[in-house]
Parts: structure tokens; C-alpha cells; sequence
């Protein structure tokens, strides 16, 4: 998978990206629910994984901006992109997300109905030698705080956010947003396996507060046999071609 990941649609070239194609991107871009209408916002995209999938996803009429700050992944996001079935309707800009759009004013002053995001959430671990892995994988570029904090000012009034992270820092997460006017809707805890621990959660935040309580779920990536489980591959039926 080093030099990139090819789905049924399309393919990513990953080489210039610190964080190659893997399956929590897979999983979020597939879990997560595009809106009917309304344009879409993909922080820190690496190769425009996550915006090519939800390109798939929705209306012809729907523009997904990309929002990279590394040059070199933001240059090969934007290859991806011109090389997929949609190549009008997302555009990598290269910025900075805590200036944006300020740093790509020629977009105006855009609001997002969904708001998509596979942030770095390394916080106290040793720092990585490499710049470019150190901004991908460290929440230093990127605080939890700033990202719920942009993510507001950046939403529509009925806009939604969703992001993956690991287990502790999806607490950590959840523990602020309210602080910042997100409040959670949806989440689902996804298993490597039936006896292992959850190691991710897929979290759907929402603008306004919802009377029900949040709707919680699982996934199993692999079942007993140790065989992709049937509701993984049902979630990423459209995207794997093994599926």
C-alpha cells in the first residue's frame, strides 16, 4: 500500500502524505453521514482520502473543499483529485486551517454542512524527527480546543462535524466540545477483533442540541474466524475491491 490504495471508484497516491490511506480513514469516510445538501469541509486531508469518498457519496451539486497544510501532501491531494471522476467538485487548498479561509480568501466566506476530520491526537508521546510526521500525527499543529473552536466558526447553524480518534483522546474530545457548541449525536466504537478492547470511536457532532440521546453503535472489523465481519463489509462495500 506504500505507493497508494485503489478503491472501485478511484485511486489515492499516499507517498508524499505522512499518514498513508489506513482503515480509520476508510471507515470515516464511509461511516459518516454527507448531507442532503450543502457543500463540504475536509481538515488536514492528507491525500484527499476522505474527500474522495465523500464525493462518491453525494450530489453533483456539492463542493468539497480540502484543506491540507503540508505542501508536498497538499500538491499530491490535489493530483488525486484531478485524476478522480470528480475533479470539479473538490479543491485542495493549502493553508493553514486555524487562518482559513483568511489564507484562501478567493473562497470567501464559506460555511460547511459537514465538517470531516482525522486529527492528529498525539499528545504527550515523543515527537517525531520528521516535520511532516510530527504536524500529521501531533496535536501541537493542531490542540483539540482549536480544532472544535474552527470547526464552529466554519459550520452552518445545522452543520455537523465527525472525526475518528482512539479511545482516551475521544474522551478528552467529547469532555470540551460542549464548551464550544458541539454536542454529540452519534458515535460508533469500532474492534479490531470480538476480544479485543474498542480501539477507535467515530464521533457526529451537531450544532444543536438533540432531545434523544446520542444513537451509540459497534463495529467489528474482523468476526471469529478472523475474516472481515459482514457489517464491515457492508460499510465499505462501495469503496474496497475485495468487497
Amino acid at each position: 500500500m506504500a505507493a497508494g490504495f485503489t478503491c472501485k471508484q478511484f485511486s489515492v497516491a499516499h507517498s508524499d502524505c505522512a499518514m498513508k490511506v489506513g482503515t480509520d480513514s476508510l471507515v470515516l469516510g464511509a461511516w459518516s453521514q454527507p448531507p442532503i445538501q450543502g457543500d463540504i469541509l475536509d481538515i488536514g486531508c492528507g491525500s484527499a482520502i476522505l474527500s474522495l469518498m465523500l464525493a462518491q457519496r453525494t450530489q453533483s451539486q456539492q463542493q468539497i473543499d480540502a484543506v491540507e497544510l503540508c505542501q508536498a501532501a497538499a500538491a499530491q491531494a490535489q493530483d488525486n483529485a484531478r485524476n478522480s471522476p470528480w475533479a470539479e467538485r473538490i479543491r485542495v487548498v493549502q493553508a493553514d486551517i486555524l487562518t482559513y479561509p483568511d489564507s484562501a480568501d478567493h473562497l470567501g466566506q464559506r460555511r460547511y454542512a459537514l465538517i470531516i476530520c482525522n486529527p492528529p491526537y498525539f499528545q504527550h508521546s515523543l515527537k517525531n524527527p520528521s516535520q511532516q510526521k510530527q504536524q500529521a500525527r501531533h496535536t501541537d499543529s493542531l490542540p483539540f480546543t482549536d480544532l472544535l473552536q474552527v470547526a464552529a466558526r466554519l459550520a452552518t447553524a445545522d452543520g455537523m462535524f465527525s472525526l475518528i480518534l482512539p479511545m482516551p483522546e475521544a474522551a478528552d474530545l467529547q469532555g470540551l466540545a460542549n464548551r464550544f457548541g458541539w454536542y454529540l449525536v452519534r458515535s460508533c466504537a469500532f474492534h479490531a477483533q470480538p476480544n479485543k478492547a474498542a480501539s477507535r470511536l467515530l464521533m457526529t457532532f451537531a450544532r444543536q442540541p438533540h432531545a434523544e440521546a446520542p444513537h451509540c453503535e459497534t463495529l467489528l472489523v474482523r468476526d471469529d474466524s478472523g475474516d472481515y465481519s459482514a457489517a464491515y463489509r457492508q460499510l465499505l462495500k462501495d469503496f474496497y475491491l475485495r468487497f
